[in-house]
């Protein structure tokens, strides 16, 4: 069969003005198994070409699919523009037949399927296997006794939504080849101002359960790729596309620190030219103190780590399993290996007032890590921080904008203005202290170019998150969430 894989045209600052795109890497893992079954593959990037829904018909229509199939790492945000554009679809061509997945579909399968008719199925869960025999089905025999045996998938049959039964977590992640032929231009995904970027997964999952994130419910366990078959990939990205830079998708990578020291291992045995952004728990990199210097070997740059609050009170109510002192512990101890750091923390998961932000800022400084990515807590609905929340107003009523950079939750002591103010204060505080200052002059010309780079491009997205405030409109707080 024919198969367009489409990345919606969601955009965000961080993209546009910030980091830099990203290759998609769910459609990339997508569509290797259907390539390798025989099927004609092709993947329209719609975000990075910076398409409308008019071009985006006319690239479907010179494409002539059978299926178009369609997803976005924001998932919950991105909802609203991959309705729109399977709509625009639906309409022109209707005879095509669409295939949405992600983490919001997955736990609004049913409700969408109802509201949308632009959506023939939706994939549940993990969608490599699930697709892949989807498409078989759909070629082979398009009635209902085929689809009946797709587990992880809902769709329509005799007029009602059925959802099939939920697929098994794959078992093994490296018998899905990632479909990296896909990629037209590897000079569109760039990022850090380190040259041609990807998006790489050695694990998926995690192990531990914070309230206010859906990823263990969504991957059910943890598992993990081969180390050697993993840096294989990353050597065949370099070495077959110049890949330079990587951004490690996992939620938790370091999660067995043996099969995680293997992995630093093979990536600093073969002293590859990629630099590498990893997401990693603080006190995972205190519990790895003794090994950071093969962090650095291995080409680790970046680590986000997800701090997420200063007060000891709030960390131990989202279950984060993590303390102020080991958060600190992280950060000096980043710094002292040549590795950047990036603090996440989110403002709202606890009662937020002026006292509380200054609290924050005071303790963020004192940790001195690198860079601040200060966000919004988002009530996915799924979570049982949602659950909680319930009761709660909303200032934020377009979906859209629950993407982390937006209130989206009232606080009964500021008012949105005002929560707003104290967070960009929150960032300049960080970022513009003289220690912090000093340290971009008297780095070498390497970590120099990297700061003034991040710098630069951090302060950009500042100043469009600062105009898109003011000419943006909230809500009245009347409806909860």
């Amino acid at each position: 069969m024919r198969i367009l894989l489409i990345n919606p045209p969601y955009r965000t600052l961080t993209s546009t003005v910030g980091v830099g795109h990203q290759v998609p890497l769910g459609l990339i893992a997508v569509g290797g198994p259907l390539i390798d079954a025989g099927h004609t593959v092709r993947l329209l990037d719609a975000e990075c070409l910076r398409l409308d829904d008019e071009r985006i018909v006319e690239a479907v229509r010179a494409a002539a699919p059978d299926v178009v199939m369609t997803g976005h790492a924001g998932s919950t945000p991105a909802h609203p523009v991959c309705i729109r554009m399977l709509r625009a679809i639906r309409h022109a061509l209707p005879s095509v037949t669409t295939v949405y997945g992600g983490v919001f579909p997955t736990y609004h399968a049913s409700a969408i399927l109802a509201a949308e008719d632009a959506v023939d199925f939706i994939v549940r869960g993990e969608g490599e296997a699930t697709a892949l025999d989807l498409i078989t089905a759909l070629a082979s025999d398009a009635d209902d006794d085929a689809l009946a045996d797709v587990t992880g998938v809902s769709r329509r049959a005799n007029g009602r939504i059925v959802t099939n039964p939920d697929r098994p977590p794959l078992r093994d992640l490296d018998a899905v080849r990632r479909g990296w032929e896909l990629v037209e231009d590897w000079d569109r995904y760039r990022c850090f101002g380190l040259g041609r970027a990807a998006v790489v997964q050695f694990s998926r999952g995690c192990p531990h359960r914070c309230t206010y994130c859906g990823q263990h419910d969504f991957w059910m366990r943890w598992r993990h790729r081969d180390p050697v078959a993993f840096v294989d990939e990353v050597e065949f990205l370099y070495r077959e596309h110049d890949v330079r830079f990587l951004t490690l998708a996992d939620e938790n990578p370091t999660t067995l620190p043996r099969v995680w020291r293997r992995v630093l291992e093979e990536l600093a045995a073969r002293a590859l030219p990629v630099r590498i952004f990893a997401t990693i728990r603080a006190t995972d990199i205190v519990r790895d103190e003794a090994i950071l210097p093969l962090y650095r070997d291995a080409g680790i740059l970046y680590v986000l780590m997800g701090i997420e609050s200063t007060d000891a009170a709030v960390l131990a109510q989202v279950r984060k399993r993590s303390t102020p002192r080991e958060d600190f512990r992280a950060c000096q101890l980043l710094k002292a290996h040549g590795i950047f750091s990036v603090i996440g923390h989110i403002v709202g998961l606890g009662d937020e007032r002026w006292s509380s932000l200054w609290r924050a800022a005071r303790v963020l400084a004192a940790y001195d890590g690198d860079y601040l990515n200060a966000m919004y807590v988002t009530p996915h609905t799924w979570t049982p921080f949602a659950a909680a929340q319930s009761a709660r107003p909303l200032v934020e009523l377009d979906q859209g904008r629950w993407d982390y950079r937006h209130q989206v939750l009232a606080e009964p002591h500021l008012r949105p203005w005002q929560l707003f103010l104290g967070v960009k204060c929150l960032e300049l505080h960080f970022h513009l202290r003289p220690r912090r200052l000093w340290r971009l002059f008297t780095a070498d010309a390497f970590r120099r170019r990297q700061a003034l780079w991040c710098q630069a491009h951090t302060f950009a997205v500042w100043l469009g998150e600062i105009a898109s405030f003011l000419t943006s409109r909230r809500a009245s707080g009347a409806r909860t969430l």
